[in-house]
Parts: C-alpha cells; sequence; structure tokens
C-alpha cells in the first residue's frame, strides 16, 4: 500500500503520532522496492522519501534560488551541477548519479504527471554552470518544457526586491489532499520534510506571495529566449 495512503488512513481513524510514523515508516521501507533500487550506490538515504513522495504527488511547487530544479536539468547542466557538489567523487559515481536525475524526470512522462510549478530567482538563469553553450541548452530545454500544460516556470525578477524565501530553496509536495502535503528543504548535510501545519502553511504564504512578484509565464519566456541568444553569441566568441 502506498505510504501516503497509510498516512491518510491513520489521520482518519485517529491513531497516535507514534503509531501513525511506525505505519508510514513500514509503508515507505515496502516502497523503496522501486527503480531506484538498482542505484542505491548513487543515492543517498535523504533522497529516497523525495522520489516516493513525487511518484505519489499531484502537483510540486519549487522555490530555487541557486540551481535549476533537478526535474528540468538538461542532462549537461545536472552534470555540471553534480560534479561541482561532488567533487571528491569518481567520474563513474557522477554518471550514475547524472542517470538517477534524469531517470527521476521520468515522472513527467506518467499518463498523469504531477504539474510542476517552478519560480526561480533571476540568479539561477544568469549563474554560468559548466559553459555558455550549457546554459544556452539548458535554458532552451526549460523554455520548451514550459510549453507543456503540466510545467509553469516563472522568474523572480532581481529588481523584485527582498522577499520572504531569505536563503532557503523548498520543494512543497501537494498530495490528493492538502493532509498530504509535505515540505522538502536540501542542505549539505541531508534533507528535512515538514509536516507540521504551521510549517506547511508558512511555506504556502511565502510560495503565493512569490508567484504573485514573479514574471508571468509569457514574459519569463521571452527573457529566457533573449539569454538563450546571450549565451549562444558567447558560446560561439569561445570556439
Amino acid at each position: 500500500m502506498k505510504w501516503l495512503v497509510v498516512d491518510a488512513l491513520c489521520r482518519a481513524y485517529g491513531t497516535t503520532d507514534e503509531e501513525r510514523t511506525a505505519l508510514v515508516s513500514l509503508a515507505k521501507n515496502a516502497k523503496v522496492q522501486g527503480w531506484w533500487k538498482s542505484y542505491n550506490d548513487a543515492i543517498p538515504d535523504w533522497i529516497t522519501p523525495l522520489l516516493t513522495l513525487e511518484d505519489e504527488a499531484v502537483e510540486e511547487c519549487h522555490w530555487a534560488n541557486t540551481y535549476v530544479p533537478g526535474l528540468l536539468q538538461s542532462r549537461a547542466y545536472a552534470t555540471a551541477v553534480i560534479q561541482a557538489a561532488e567533487v571528491r567523487a569518481e567520474p563513474e559515481l557522477i554518471e550514475r548519479m547524472v542517470d538517477v536525475r534524469m531517470k527521476r524526470q521520468e515522472v513527467l512522462k506518467k499518463e498523469s504527471p504531477p504539474h510542476i510549478w517552478a519560480i526561480l530567482d533571476e540568479a539561477v538563469v544568469r549563474r554560468l554552470v559548466g559553459s555558455p553553450q550549457v546554459m544556452a541548452e539548458q535554458l532552451d530545454h526549460l523554455r520548451t518544457a514550459a510549453d507543456t500544460p503540466h510545467v509553469t516556470v516563472q522568474i523572480l525578477p532581481f529588481d523584485a526586491g527582498a522577499h520572504g524565501a531569505e536563503s532557503t530553496s523548498f520543494i512543497i509536495l501537494r498530495g490528493a489532499e492538502p493532509t498530504l502535503d509535505v515540505v522538502h528543504l536540501s542542505n549539505l548535510g541531508g534533507a528535512l520534510y515538514l509536516e507540521k501545519p504551521a510549517e506547511l502553511e508558512r511555506h504556502r504564504v511565502v510560495f503565493e506571495y512569490l508567484r504573485s512578484q514573479a514574471l508571468s509565464p509569457s514574459d519569463t519566456s521571452s527573457l529566457l529566449a533573449e539569454l538563450v541568444g546571450e549565451f549562444t553569441t558567447t558560446a560561439r566568441k569561445e570556439r
């Protein structure tokens, strides 16, 4: 049984928090027997709950202030990001980690994929990752993804000023009902999964604020097209 269903049933039948935690843990462990089992060498323990949540989510709300969200990364961009984060890893392991990220994107090819709403700080689309050519390809990939019905992309421009998200990227994974929502936060030491109503509400409010301050999807597409041109020109000059 899917663990989000177990969680919902526990809440509906009034089990204690301790009982619910134990039952959900058992359900999560059973779910781990997914596609990622064969990538155990390239997947840290903390990411398994995220993969499980993504398999069940109906919507993902991403606030990204450093890199393009993993679900929307091109292979070359993902390689550059992972190489920067895993400087001591062997090339073979880097390749496996990139494979995991690409495999993870298959959730977008499901018959009923989750809706991805990504808000990116302007710094994300201007930061040089890999090379100008890699950036041109990534931003074009992002623009193409945003043309599909289940992906919405907005850029929060520099001139929007200060905002409530502070310095932390986050993902709100929405379940079939609000009680199943979870906030995912990652850092150098692993990840946090927030489920308390107050924590969820704070992140929902912040995301709505960011959405209202960001460029419209249409204006975002125009900016991305402009930046693709700039990075392409720079790449040509470097040849």
